[in-house]
Parts: structure tokens; sequence; C-alpha cells
């Protein structure tokens, strides 16, 4: 799996606008691996259904989200830039499934069976997310 380009990553947050990008940072989001490529970010500020929307992911960027704000607003809309600084979601969408269906055991360092760490196919357990492993 390919790191996260530093250089792509925030080129997309600066084409954000001064709104966008707080919104992106401060509201509240839950997010779910639909495929690979492919999140469902879902606005959890909101009481109200209606407020999850599927981000594509390709070469370590977001690249498109079927929100309206991204159809009709120039830049970046908030989904794809809270995919894009929240570094375990992003890599986690770029991860290449197992060909035979299976699923990596990988233990780490903090002993917690099935995590990939940062560079594995699924999300880091907590522990290695607050170590940024």
């Amino acid at each position: 799996m390919q790191n996260t380009s530093p250089t792509a990553k925030s080129d997309l947050v600066g084409q954000a606008n001064e709104k966008t990008l707080k919104r992106a940072q401060w509201e509240s989001f839950s997010f779910e691996l639909e495929a690979p490529g492919l999140v469902r970010v879902t606005n959890d500020s909101y009481d109200e259904d209606g407020h999850s929307y599927t981000v594509n992911v390709e070469t370590d960027v977001p690249v498109a989200c079927e929100c309206k704000a991204f159809e009709y607003q120039d830049g970046p809309c908030k989904h794809m830039v809270a995919v894009a600084i929240r570094e375990p979601v992003l890599m986690a969408a770029q991860a290449v499934p197992i060909p035979d269906g299976g699923q990596a055991k990988n233990t780490c360092q903090n002993g917690q069976t099935g995590c990939c760490g940062p560079h594995g196919d699924e999300l880091p357990c907590f522990d290695c997310y607050q170590d940024r492993r």
C-alpha cells in the first residue's frame, strides 16, 4: 500500500475555503469503508437522516463526493477534507483487499490482535492511532 503524499493532501486542504476547512475539522463525522477507494462519510452533527455521502479516494487523495456542495461550489467539500485530514481513514480507503478474501492476522506493538497499524489494510487500534503508528 502506498503512503499518503503530504503534498497531494495539503494541496486538497489548501484548495478548501476557510469555512469548509473549519467545518471539516470541528463537525462530528463517522466513516465507513464501502469498498477500496470509497468512504461513506456521515455528519453526526445533525439529528435527522440524509447527511451521509460517499467520497471517492484515488491515489491517496479524495477526488469526488456525491454531495451538492461538491457539485456546485469551487474546491473540495467538507466531506472530502474530513477524509483527507484524518490519516487512518485516508489510509484505510487506499487498502487493497486480500485476493483470497481472507483477513490478515496481525498483532501490533500494543498487543492488539487484528490491528494492522498505519500501513495495514484496516484502521489501526486506538493505541496505535494515538501513538501515530
